[in-house]
């Protein structure tokens, strides 16, 4: 599980947002003001960092700038209201990666969120199954396996998300003739071929289970 720490001083937002965080398959260290986020962030290995910019006794954007002195190359998504030419400058200035303008949805904040994460990942091992993220080289017990192009994108993708499901349309992509009937007649080859239970989930897409 991959660990991220929020810094938001609104309580209401930050416990609805490390439920949703939690639910998609990410812990979640809460920092309700600057200081608290930089001992927590000295204590901890963070995968990510989501940081406000308004918050008491040390705000976002210095944080971050002290956090990258001290050679922290720690992913860095700010999220604030402010959404100025001069904020959003700071922002990237002082090292952010990525900049969320309040209110935001969080499924959007999800997609940005792995964008940043996956990336760091090596690899992603799910019942046996291994893929290197650089090679995009797929092994299963150690032992190298081989698919077709469209098979291959589709398993890559189940497993990226997993344990969430992957919406259908980006599952659609990978077919050379994007059809409903397609796209499952493709899962139900995936199955047999890899043995893995893989299940729709009504009016979301896949998941591997």
């Amino acid at each position: 599980m991959s660990k991220l720490l929020l810094l938001e001083d609104d309580p209401n937002l930050s416990k609805t947002l490390i439920k949703y965080l939690n639910f998609n398959g990410y812990e979640v260290d809460w920092a309700k003001n600057g200081e608290e986020a930089i001992d927590l962030s000295f204590d901890n290995k963070y995968a990510l960092y989501l940081l406000d910019i308004n918050v008491p006794l040390l705000n976002g954007i210095d944080l971050l700038a002290s956090l990258r002195d001290a050679e922290d190359l720690t992913p860095a998504i700010i999220i604030s209201a402010q959404v100025d030419v001069a904020s959003v400058t700071k922002g990237f200035m002082a090292g952010a990666d990525d900049y969320v303008k309040k209110p935001f949805d969080p499924e959007e904040l999800l997609v940005r969120i792995k964008a940043k994460t996956l990336v760091l990942k090596e690899s992603i091992t799910v019942q046996g199954y291994t893929l290197d993220m650089s090679s995009e080289v797929l092994t299963h017990n150690s032992d190298t396996i081989y698919m077709g192009d469209v098979q291959k994108n589709i398993f890559m993708k189940l497993l990226k998300h997993y344990p969430n499901p992957v919406v259908k349309d980006e599952l659609l992509e990978c077919l050379e003739k994007p059809t409903d009937l397609a796209l499952r007649v493709n899962m139900a080859k995936l199955k047999k071929n890899v043995k893995l239970d893989i299940t729709s989930v009504r009016g979301v897409g896949y998941k591997i289970i």
